[in-house]
């Protein structure tokens, strides 16, 4: 059963800016409720995010022999191209019906993570492309950074706690493609498996069209539709370890549409915010309490924790 809810009520950035304190708490405690929050008022540039998504709605029309020369194979799709029905949610039969494209950090010559985080591809076909997708990548980092100041004022941390654990992490801009179903979807597919994220936290643009569900801890899917021009944002599972589960990495899947909406295509682009390769995931102190024992006895490091989870979801072997 799948039910909307006021718990996904928007909170406004300007209040980050007049009343820090009081944003970083209703942030926390949307986090702790369902994981995830809705921000409005944000400050990425709306043509900034324009023309990345019209970027990527250009790739996509490319015949399909245009797409997959973008593929690079044995990348675990952390660059480039990922073909329709690659993905596989964690422990689920049925691939995913989307296809996507990864655009990464710009890392120069020589950088010590050159070995770990590969160059990004360009699509040729595309006018414009670097640009488009460059400054929308940097939009949402440079965002990233200050919800993260955000969750480190809640955790009682000092307010730039994570900016030098992310500020050369392998974060990925997705731009995703769920294609219109003309007819009727594999049973037992949808759009997007239930799974969590693996990452720090998410950022998500609200899509032109529905269907993204989370579910809440007493069981029940709540539609989350958030107004044109917000930010959802969402917790990851190395953030969920990092505290020990405080904050939680909440399952979330994207559904297929109703009928009357199945001949419209979805588009959408998270921004998956991630610890640098070498950054040790180790369970805060504070996050560990009487009440709630740690769970994670021995650290791990970010690039490990990505390895792992590449395989479970298919995109690396």
């Amino acid at each position: 059963m799948t039910a909307t809810t006021s718990l996904f009520e928007p909170i406004s950035y300007m209040l980050w800016k007049s009343d820090p304190k009081a944003f970083a708490e209703r942030l926390g405690a949307s986090f702790r409720e369902t994981g995830f929050a809705v921000i409005k008022d944000h400050p990425v540039d709306q043509a900034v995010i324009n023309r990345g998504v019209e970027a990527g709605k250009q790739f996509f029309a490319l015949p399909d022999a245009a797409k997959r020369a973008y593929c690079i194979p044995g990348g675990g799709g952390q660059r480039g191209y990922t073909p329709f029905a690659t993905e596989v949610a964690k422990g689920a039969k049925a691939k995913d019906l989307k296809e996507f494209w990864h655009v990464a950090r710009e890392l120069p010559e020589g950088h010590r993570f050159s070995d770990i985080m590969s160059p990004n591809l360009y699509v040729a076909e595309v006018p414009g492309w670097k640009t488009a997708t460059g400054a929308m990548y940097d939009a949402m980092d440079r965002f990233g950074l200050e919800i993260l100041s955000a969750i480190a004022m809640h955790l009682k941390l000092q307010p730039r706690f994570f900016t030098e654990t992310v500020n050369e992490g392998n974060s990925i801009l997705r731009l995703l493609h769920y294609p219109s179903q003309t007819e009727p979807p594999p049973e037992g597919s949808v759009r997007a498996g239930a799974h969590e994220d693996i990452n720090v936290i998410t950022l998500l643009l609200g899509a032109e069209e529905g269907g993204l569900e989370v579910l809440h801890r007493n069981g029940q899917w709540l539609g989350v539709n958030p107004p044109p021009g917000s930010l959802v944002i969402n917790v990851g599972d190395m953030l969920q370890r990092l505290t020990n589960h405080v904050l939680p990495s909440t399952t979330h899947r994207v559904v297929n549409p109703e009928p009357e909406r199945s001949r419209f295509p979805r588009y959408s682009t998270p921004f998956f915010l991630h610890f640098n390769p070498d950054y040790e995931i180790r369970t805060l102190p504070a996050c560990i309490t009487a009440d709630r024992p740690n769970r994670y006895a021995e650290p791990l490091k970010a690039q490990d924790f990505l390895e792992i989870r590449l395989k479970e979801i298919g995109l690396r072997m």
